[in-house]
């Protein structure tokens, strides 16, 4: 865990990809996709894996959970999916995958090279080759995404009184480079990818405000489950109404925020409106 110390009367905790940055739709379809059809050897279901990885990443209430969370549940998806058992497909089932998420609270590359180097083991070994072939992918095409609007003057007005983290399932160097390169890392204290460990762990770093006083903004239900485990409130960025949302925290938001009136009707509205824009189901399900 970071080093960290209390210095304004309030916490934020901040999501970056879907969130801050405009960049889930670019890193999922053209970067983890390609690589998880091909590492994962799914060209003769391509279709369905393409369409498995979408729905759990972006189009579900699974979106934004870490990375070795999501291949495990979109594997899952694919294989009970009835057009690939007609295939007579091989799905990969990852068996040592699952335990090491299961031992492990730090799930990056690095607890995964270690993991790796510890035995030998064909899928660990895959799948730390296509995390890092994500990686790589995501450096070469990522570039020029700036944050939604209205963020800009979010930050501005949160920096005014609150003390604010990055806390993201994201790489640490990814995230340094897009905070950096759009001058808004100078808003945040620190910035916490998925080698500091999971976001209800890094939260935990608001213990020492006032309940009322702690914020996470998110745009995924893990970010609200993170935020209810430490409780904090929580203020959704609604997926595919970001800026709407960005135009509401900063008019009206943090304003409720800081003078103690987000809490009760204000935030269960929020919660509400958050819940129905994320399915649980795939549509190959509710259409059948």
């Amino acid at each position: 865990m970071i080093e960290f110390t209390k210095q304004k009367d309030f916490f934020v905790g901040i999501d970056s990809d879907g969130c801050v940055f405009d960049t889930m739709e670019l890193k999922h379809k053209e970067c983890f996709i390609p690589q998880f059809i091909n590492y994962f050897e799914l060209q003769g279901v391509s279709k369905f894996a393409r369409e498995a990885a979408e729905f759990v990443n972006l189009y579900s209430k699974s979106r934004g959970c870490n990375r070795f969370l999501a291949l495990m549940e979109q594997l899952d998806w694919l294989a009970k999916r009835p057009e690939v058992v007609a295939r007579q497909a091989n799905i990969p089932r990852l068996a040592s995958v699952q335990q090491w998420i299961d031992s492990e609270t730090k799930l990056g590359n690095p607890a995964l090279q270690q993991a790796v180097e510890a035995g030998d083991d064909a899928d660990l070994a895959r799948t730390l080759a296509w995390s890092q072939e994500v990686n790589q992918t995501v450096a070469k095409i990522v570039r020029n995404v700036p944050p939604f609007p209205h963020v800009r003057s979010a930050l501005e007005k949160l920096f005014s009184q609150a003390d604010m983290l990055v806390v993201s399932a994201t790489p640490n160097e990814a995230l340094e480079t897009e905070w950096n390169d759009h001058d808004v890392a100078k808003y945040v204290r620190a910035i916490c990818g998925q080698e500091a460990g999971t976001k209800k762990e890094t939260l935990a770093l608001a213990a020492d405000y006032e309940p009322s006083h702690r914020l996470m903004i998110g745009d995924a239900p893990g970010d609200y489950q993170a935020a209810q485990t430490n409780d904090c409130l929580f203020f959704p960025i609604n997926p595919g109404a970001e800026e709407a949302s960005w135009q509401q925290l900063s008019t009206e938001g943090i304003e409720r925020f800081f003078s103690g009136a987000f809490a009760g009707d204000y935030q269960q509205q929020l919660l509400d409106t958050f819940d129905r824009y994320l399915p649980e189901n795939p549509h190959w399900l509710t259409n059948a």
